[in-house]
């Protein structure tokens, strides 16, 4: 189950209140989120006390992105030992909350894994549970670790395309501290590139029809003091045109063997868009995201969303009066079309930025080579 308090900053000061974080009180573990479906009007944390809450917090986008959903399977397997769960049923549960995002599959079998391996050594169901938690912990610093690696790597590449800095930097959806143990991913460069005074615009996608950049990347540009400009998503193509944009960055949900990119929907657009205006596409995520075991784009199952989201609006505190809980933008009944994601072939990707350093140009040969290169790669 799961309980709700507000927290929220004094004085416009920000409060620093992790995306993530495990917490034993007196009545047992808990695995407590930034529900990121309050932001950006309030600032509250969701406590979970099981494996399904955590799997509602993950179909809800409460917690969402693909490195943190990676961090919260793992917790989540360890919350279900620690609380004397069936760990295979809460697994294979958190596992199917989001079919797209190879990262939550990863963090998962982490977990259960360092679980399975305590137990077979002749430990107890406590020290399994102890196992899975130490994992999770392992792979919340090593994502933060690849976080940073990640910015470093990435500002060195756009240092490259773009020397002089006075960097235009084009996102969508959100790669920040929201979706990972560190500062996120594309949103991490665009960070880094901020403090180190090169940074001139950060043009932020709204990202229809969650509102994942005006909601969230908004709010994280804003708390970190950054130049930025939201716009709606279909104004892209205007910039491009002006010449204001000088690159897309962009994270991603998977990628497979052959580099084609599952990110959120709109990134194709933006990758045809950047290809047409001589503009270089770069997709930051972290080694865990290749999945070798996806061959190509057309492999990759895309999550269908309900289609009040798009026939609906949710806004934090407002009056909810439609079928989803939001306010009708449609007539009742209509029928809407909403995947999560979609798939931009390697051939529209300038690099794919990891922890590892850049890989450009995308094919199959490269990622392979990056991935046996990498300790963080796990191929089942």
């Amino acid at each position: 189950m799961a309980d709700q308090h507000a927290q929220s900053g004094q004085d416009g000061r920000p409060t620093e209140i992790p995306a993530i974080r495990w917490d034993e009180p007196p009545e047992g573990p808990v695995l407590v989120l930034l529900d990121q479906t309050r932001l950006p009007a309030e600032e509250v944390e969701l406590v979970c006390t099981d494996a399904s809450a955590l799997v509602d917090a993950i179909r809800s986008l409460a917690v969402r992105g693909a490195p943190l959903l990676g961090i919260a399977g793992a917790y989540g397997v360890a919350l279900a030992a620690a609380r004397g769960f069936d760990v295979d049923d809460a697994a294979d549960a958190l596992a199917g909350a989001r079919p797209t995002a190879v990262n939550l599959s990863v963090g998962v079998r982490r977990a259960r894994s360092a679980y399975r391996a305590a137990l077979a050594a002749g430990g107890d169901p406590a020290r399994g549970a102890a196992a899975a938690l130490a994992a999770a912990r392992q792979l919340h610093r090593e994502d933060a670790e690849a976080s940073a690696r990640m910015a470093r790597h990435g500002l060195a590449l756009l240092d490259e395309l773009l020397p002089g800095g006075g960097h235009r930097i084009l996102t969508h959806c959100n790669t920040g501290a929201l979706v990972s143990g560190g500062e996120g991913t594309a949103f991490a460069v665009a960070l880094a590139a901020h403090r180190d005074g090169r940074l001139r615009r950060l043009w932020v996608d709204e990202t229809r029809p969650l509102l994942q950049g005006a909601r969230l990347t908004a709010y994280e540009a804003a708390r970190s003091g950054m130049a930025y400009t939201l716009l709606t998503d279909n104004a892209a193509g205007s910039l491009f045109a002006a010449g204001e944009v000088d690159a897309v960055l962009v994270g991603a949900d998977r990628i497979a063997a052959d580099g084609s990119v599952a990110n959120k929907v709109g990134s194709y657009p933006l990758a045809v868009l950047a290809r047409y205006h001589h503009v270089p596409f770069i997709v930051v995520a972290p080694v865990t995201t290749v999945d070798p075991a996806t061959p190509d784009g057309a492999s990759i199952e895309v999550e269908q969303r309900p289609g009040f989201e798009v026939t609906e609006i949710t806004a934090p505190q407002a009056p909810m009066t439609g079928a989803g809980g939001g306010i009708p933008v449609a007539p009742l009944g209509t029928q809407a079309y909403n995947p999560a994601f979609d798939v931009t072939p390697p051939e529209l990707v300038t690099a794919i930025v990891t922890e590892e350093g850049a890989v450009s140009p995308v094919t199959a040969e490269a990622l392979a080579e990056l991935c046996a290169r990498s300790r963080q790669v796990t191929i089942s």
